[in-house]
């Protein structure tokens, strides 16, 4: 039987999608760390509606590791929203996420664990000191992004912190009470503002398999989290206004003094230009509104980001599956 949600003392998240290749790797390295806590524990593999054999080596693992809790969507939802379910899900008295490709090393978990007890902390970031094993354009795409949310959200988003850190039950409750809307988890625990401290590491390479987070799903993340956290855009779509504005007024009292001067000349480059450059600022500036505009029409709809199909605990506990996401 999974652990009882009163005594658990540290739920793992894992969500996985299509990680076939990387399960054994996973256990292997992950269950002799979470043993070796000494702690009650539970580990939530999220699956995220995957289309290979991890569910079926899912219930292969967990006919010999009790700890083992498997949660199941009903159709691939992404990775924020298997994260959601999996925090949404858990019993610990602090909850730990960590991706199923070993990039991040499970060994730092105690360490995590042990640094908020000792410091009474909330959370607990994972730093990527060292990312030498990532390709040289990972590395620039990804100090990029950190240093744009760092500028659109705030300082009090660490450099180099993805997805691997450990929360408090506190800090837990506080993301569950917020609305069930397409959350961005790296922006979002900074911006609770609870006590946190950091981990360090350096940063592995994949264990198994292809990543699931190519450029454009990193673009989406980047979008989803600066129109989610910062109204930045739409003032820098005031600012084009202003300065196209600017613009052809400086382009109209010229035109006015040549005019004067009689010194005008038939063509057509000039006016091709601002028409050219009046477009472009209002296509920019509508294109900004509609993301706005998106997600306010997503948030009055208030739909589930995700949909629960299995979860092994709740099923042993006579349960009901498939419970809505909220």
């Amino acid at each position: 039987m999974p652990p009882v949600s009163s005594a658990t003392a540290l739920s793992v998240i894992v969500p996985m999608y299509n990680e076939e290749e990387a399960l054994p790797a996973l256990v292997s390295r992950l269950r002799p760390v979470l043993d070796g806590t000494g702690v009650l524990y539970e580990v939530l593999a999220v699956d995220d509606g995957s289309t290979d054999r991890t569910a079926e080596l899912l219930e292969k693992f967990r006919t010999d590791w009790p700890e083992l809790r498997i949660v199941r969507l009903r159709g691939n939802s992404g990775h924020q929203a298997a994260l959601r379910a999996g925090l949404h899900s858990s019993y610990g008295a602090y909850v730990a996420s960590i991706d199923a490709d070993l990039q991040d090393p499970p060994e730092k978990i105690p360490e995590m664990l042990d640094l908020a007890r000792s410091e009474n902390l909330d959370i607990v970031y994972g730093v990527r000191s060292d990312r030498s094993t990532d390709t040289g354009f990972k590395r620039r795409s990804a100090g990029a992004y950190y240093w744009l949310m760092r500028r659109m959200v705030g300082k009090q988003v660490p450099a180099q912190a993805g997805d691997f850190r450990l929360l408090s039950r506190e800090a837990v409750e506080a993301l569950k009470s917020l609305p069930d809307q397409h959350q961005v988890y790296r922006l979002l625990v900074p911006w609770l503002g609870f006590p946190s401290g950091q981990v360090t590491y350096r940063r592995g390479e994949r264990v198994a398999g292809e990543t699931k987070y190519p450029l454009s799903k990193m673009i989406r993340l980047a979008v989803d989290g600066i129109t989610n956290f910062s109204a930045a855009p739409l003032r820098l779509a005031t600012w084009l206004g202003v300065i196209s504005f600017v613009t052809c007024f400086v382009m109209i009292a010229w035109t006015l003094v040549v005019f004067l001067l009689g010194k005008t000349v038939p063509g057509w480059s000039s006016l091709f230009v601002a028409m050219l450059f009046l477009g472009g600022v209002q296509l920019i500036c509508v294109g900004l509104l509609g993301e706005y505009i998106g997600r306010i029409y997503t948030a009055v709809q208030r739909r589930p980001t995700y949909f629960i199909g299995y979860d092994s605990a709740r099923g042993e506990a006579g349960e009901s599956a498939g419970k809505k996401g909220n």
